[in-house]
């Protein structure tokens, strides 16, 4: 269920039950009690709203996480971490290819490979790289659509202290109407 509709549907609850204590609090002096019973009703209930719609924020943040390998960690060390593809014309695609080491004692176990973009994709080994191996991760950027100056990321989760390593490709774009003023 989306956060959004939880939120939408305690906060009806909760006008609901406001209403509830209004009209009973309208009712007398002898309905006084009722309306304050009924107000702490009202607030046990947004309180409740407010706390369940934590979680589910919670849990949905937690969800998107990317799962770290359990276990020893290792290390990591690679020939480059950022790369400059320099100028391209709008609508190429990039590949660079990130080379790397398993410098610690342990085998290296990445996890996950993420791009900041769709436009930023990698290539990642899914299986473990031993201790004193080594592997390569290949990183596509598609220009389409893009213009001017680029940076993108990419986010690696492994077994390694911190869990996450960023590798960045960037350049420029032309546009199409840069690209006929340039010629």
């Amino acid at each position: 269920m989306n956060i959004s509709k939880i939120r939408f549907s305690f906060s009806a609850l909760f006008a609901c039950l406001v209403s509830v204590a209004l009209f009973t609090a309208c009712a007398g002096d002898s309905a006084n009690s009722a309306a304050d019973a009924a107000k702490e009703k009202v607030a046990a209930a947004a309180n409740t709203v407010s706390n369940t719609a934590d979680a589910a924020a919670t849990a949905m943040k937690d969800a998107a996480a990317p799962v770290v390998p359990a276990g020893p960690t290792t290390t990591i060390k690679f020939e480059e971490t950022e790369f400059d593809f320099g100028t391209v014309d709008q609508g190429e695609k990039v590949t660079h290819v990130y080379k790397f080491a398993n410098t610690g004692n342990e085998p290296l176990i990445i996890s996950n490979a993420k791009g900041s973009c769709g436009c930023t994709v990698p290539s990642w080994p899914k299986e473990p790289i031993p201790v004193g191996g080594s592997g390569e991760i290949q990183v596509q950027f598609d220009s389409k659509g893009k213009k001017n100056k680029q940076s993108k990321k990419v986010t690696l989760t492994a077994n390694t202290d911190p869990a996450q390593t960023f590798l960045t490709i960037k350049g420029e774009v032309n546009a199409p109407e840069a690209a006929a003023a340039n010629k």
